[in-house]
């Protein structure tokens, strides 16, 4: 009964959140039409870089402005053209489509027609028939806008799509930028400035998600939101549907197991759905039957004086508990080891542009490293990413895009009240997802700074009460001493690279050095402690005995110091090991840097270094003692 009552609880925290943003599914009652492909774009190249507003390009075909290039939807557009100036562009940069809309969707005035972007960085605003329709802030999570209405003003003219979109960062935003003007004249030409930045990846932009329409009934389902737990075997799925356009609807809401058989079934908005003999979701790893999804099916029929509406939307469920003490983190109450990699949505050409064969291919690898998790550093990932975690069992830290806070102007009101916004729109969008077992609300911010205390007090304990059956935690470095936010995590998740940004060389530093940054942190915290970064440069093919820095044979050895290590620690308090990377990375230019980040253990067209062979036998020696598999699954199946 307890355990119900916690159920309860921990649900109505989640329904602070009051509007939904549902991931757009087809089903009899809805459908879905990608704008994915070439849009017409330009580049607005004007001193201030607001010549587009001014002159309002979004008013007529973009064409008609000026001039205007293909530019790929899904894909960030800094390494489409052999242009450096377009690669390195900050400011608007603008990109149309026009889009013929199904005439029944435009003649039937009981269908909404909802205009989505799945995530464009960094600043958006968009126009319909040069109608202003929305505009968003932040470049990982969606936004869409109801259009039928507008659509039916001009029922024979084409959908005209604008999308203005500015990757300039500034304190205030996440992550946050400087714009720095260089006004000496004898070095620098007349306007020219740079955009600072603090984090070590490309600052890529564009629309890098899907562009869709979809439509849904008058009357629809405008959230689902379900809390999961089990006692013995059977399965407690409580749920609560959110209705727009209806006063009083009624609903069936039925789950049912892979094989399409209803499991549970009720006619009411909120409840509890008991599941008998309930198949559990678990890691990849630590069942024979990992990643296991019912589907909760939500049919809703209202009327009014005109007609009477129908709508249908299925949600996959996995029914699992996430629970921590003071040295384990317990998934459906037993011991979850963290054995994975940190990533970025980072690819040649494509920038951040999701691209299904790279999706599909990073999961086969790591599968094949015998990884179960991994974090989503340092952004939101696109929502695709997380359904393959949740059919896979890949499990997920799910990262805020609050990277690179260390002007001590960021810790300010505004950023933080634009830093709760971000994760209203990042547990509304993934509260659902039973891959993600915990929260990263920030990557090493300048934690030791006075404003940092009540900052992070105040961003966990929110983020917290959106959602109270998930840890909350930031990541940190190794200086515990300062840090002003670790007080309030739940797990400790610490970054550390002893032996090349500290000690550079010295490898014979590391297992002192990290055994005392675990005892300290341990010592002053009691909190479970995951190693959320750790790792060293290789250039593929660059050998050298004995080992030197940037050599793949330096590579191993580094991460093999640090193993001998965690082996160690995991008997205690330790519950995860995180590489960073999986794979090489594109960066700003700089002298560290050669052509990006080279800390992966796959290079950026996805080839193995001596590490990762390094890495997957340990990965499937920890599966194998810490899940429950026999050892001829050291060989994992293909997707």
């Amino acid at each position: 009964m307890l355990r119900v009552l916690l159920l309860f609880s921990a649900f109505e925290a989640a329904l602070l959140l009051d509007t939904g943003l549902l991931f757009p599914r087809e089903s009899s009652s809805r459908e879905v039409k990608e704008l994915n492909g070439l849009w017409a774009f330009r580049a607005d190249r004007s001193p201030n870089r607001n010549q587009g507003f001014e002159k309002a390009w979004y008013k007529s075909r973009l064409a008609e402005t000026g001039p205007v290039i293909d530019m790929p939807v899904p894909a960030s557009y800094n390494d489409i053209t052999q242009d450096p100036t377009l690669r390195d562009f900050i400011g608007w940069a603008w990109y149309e489509r026009e889009v013929t809309v199904p005439a029944r969707w435009v003649a039937d005035e009981s269908i909404r027609v909802v205009l989505r972007v799945g995530s464009a960085h960094y600043y958006s605003v968009v126009w319909v028939n040069g109608v202003q329709v929305t505009e968003h802030e932040g470049g990982h999570l969606p936004f869409e806008a109801e259009i039928g209405t507008l659509l039916r003003k001009e029922p024979t003219t084409p959908c005209r799509i604008t999308i203005a979109v500015n990757n300039t960062l500034t304190l205030h935003t996440l992550p946050p930028g400087t714009i720095q003007h260089m006004n000496d004249r004898t070095r620098y030409p007349e306007g020219f400035f740079v955009q600072n930045t603090n984090f070590d990846f490309f600052n890529y932009a564009g629309i890098h998600r899907p562009v869709l329409l979809y439509t849904t009934p008058k009357a629809y389902v405008d959230d689902i939101t379900v809390v999961t737990d089990f006692l013995d075997n059977t399965g407690l799925v409580r749920y609560h549907v959110s209705v727009q356009g209806a006063a009083s609807p009624a609903l069936k809401v039925t789950l049912m197991d892979q094989g399409g058989h209803c499991v549970a079934s009720s006619s009411e908005p909120s409840g509890v759905l008991k599941v008998v003999d309930v198949n559990l979701w678990w890691p990849y790893l630590m069942h024979v039957n990992p990643g296991y999804l019912y589907s909760l099916e939500v049919r809703l029929v209202a009327a009014d004086e005109r007609s009477t509406y129908e709508d249908v939307y299925t949600l996959p469920v996995g029914i699992r508990t996430v629970n921590i003490t003071n040295a384990q983190f317990l998934i459906n109450n037993k011991p979850f080891y963290f054995h994975g990699v940190n990533k970025h949505e980072d690819a040649d050409i494509r920038g951040k542009g999701l691209d299904w064969p790279l999706v599909v291919k990073d999961f086969n690898l790591i599968k094949w490293l015998g990884a179960n998790s991994f974090r989503t550093s340092h952004y939101p990932y696109a929502e695709e990413i997380l359904q393959m975690c949740d059919r896979h069992g890949i499990v997920l830290i799910d990262e805020s895009p609050g990277v690179g806070i260390k002007d001590i102007r960021s810790f300010g009101n505004a950023s933080l009240a634009h830093h709760l916004a971000v994760m209203d729109e990042l547990v509304r969008r993934d509260k659902n997802h039973p891959s993600v077992v915990m929260w990263s609300v920030a990557n090493e911010p300048a934690a030791e700074m006075p404003p940092a205390e009540y900052y992070f007090k105040t961003l966990i304990a929110h983020t917290r009460a959106l959602d109270p059956t998930r840890p909350v935690t930031y990541i940190t470095d190794s200086n515990y001493a300062r840090d002003k936010g670790a007080p309030f995590v739940d797990v400790i998740c610490v970054n550390s690279y002893f032996s090349w940004y500290h000690d550079p060389g010295h490898m014979e530093v590391i297992s002192l050095q990290l055994n005392t940054q675990f005892e300290d942190w341990y010592g002053k915290y009691k909190k479970p402690i995951i190693q959320s970064e750790y790792g060293a440069d290789a250039v593929a093919g660059v050998h050298n005995d004995p080992p030197v820095m940037f050599t793949e044979e330096y590579q191993k050895v580094v991460l093999q110091s640090y193993h001998n290590v965690f082996d160690q620690k995991r008997k205690k308090y330790l519950i995860g090991e995180l590489i960073w990377n999986f794979a090489d990375f594109m960066t700003t230019q700089g002298i560290t840097r050669m052509v990006g980040n080279k800390k992966g253990v796959f290079t950026r067209q996805r080839q193995p270094k001596a590490a990762a062979f390094i890495l997957k036998e340990r990965y499937w020696r920890l599966a194998n003692e810490t899940g429950t598999l026999p050892l001829w699954t050291k060989y994992p199946c293909p997707l």
